[in-house]
């Protein structure tokens, strides 16, 4: 079962979100975060929180700025847009009296579940699937406008099927993050999750994340995954992974 939801995003738009809610006995809450332009229907996000809903695990995936079915312009979000439209989402969670215990991020995604981590009261457990060390590994995907952006502060972005436009601010904004220092600094245990064959964001991220961490952190090789979760049964067993590795976690 799901439960549509909008809630008010940082700057005032208001965001749209499904709430995936837990079979049977409630283990816990969480906050998925999804990556860079995909949305929360996107095969990542719809099919891990699905699986962790079923397992007990009730999560919330929303659009972020102007993806979706949210309102506003993308291109006025930023990383640290998202990371607070994050922390924004686990307070409209706990508003409802369903306290946000479990953060998982895909991609970009995942670098703001870690840089939200931290300001969100109650989090006990972290999850990244495929996310980079550095968030300005994201400026591939849009590399050949940018000389636009900066000549004239913006430039239309085609991506998906549908034109999104990059402003100079979410630029520099996504440059400035020090997403190694969130890393350092972290209380929650950590599961870093990456396919040794992801062609978008290569494995060594994962690595220099899981050398930054504290204890206690996890990683796991997603063996034959593509960046996306798209292959059958792929997005399924990382959240079944997720599920098992936050057991000892969640309390409620």
């Amino acid at each position: 079962m799901a439960e549509r939801v909008t809630f008010e995003s940082t700057s005032g738009p208001r965001l749209a979100g499904i709430i995936d809610l837990p079979d049977g006995e409630v283990r816990g809450w969480g906050v998925f975060s999804h990556g860079f332009t995909l949305g929360k229907d996107s095969p990542a996000a719809a099919r891990i929180c699905k699986q962790l809903a079923s397992e007990g695990i009730g999560m919330l995936r929303f659009d972020n700025l102007g993806l979706g079915d949210s309102e506003g312009d993308w291109g006025d979000g930023s990383f640290t847009h998202k990371v607070a439209d994050t922390v924004q989402a686990a307070r409209f969670m706990a508003d409802q009296g369903r306290p946000v215990h479990l953060l998982v991020g895909h991609s970009f995604g995942g670098a703001a579940a870690i840089a939200a981590g931290g300001d969100i009261p109650g989090v006990q457990a972290v999850a990244t699937i495929g996310a980079p060390v550095e968030p300005r590994h994201a400026e591939h995907n849009y590399d050949a406008v940018l000389d636009r952006v900066f000549a004239d502060g913006h430039a239309r972005w085609m991506v998906g099927g549908r034109a999104l436009t990059l402003k100079r601010h979410f630029v520099e904004d996504v440059r400035r993050a020090d997403l190694r220092s969130k890393i350092r600094e972290m209380d929650s245990p950590l599961l870093v999750m990456h396919s040794p064959t992801d062609s978008t964001v290569d494995i060594s991220n994962a690595g220099e994340i899981f050398q930054e961490a504290r204890h206690p952190r996890s990683f796991v090789s997603l063996e034959g995954a593509d960046h996306l979760l798209t292959a059958s049964g792929q997005a399924r067993r990382a959240a079944r992974i997720i599920s098992a590795w936050a057991d000892q976690y969640l309390t409620i």
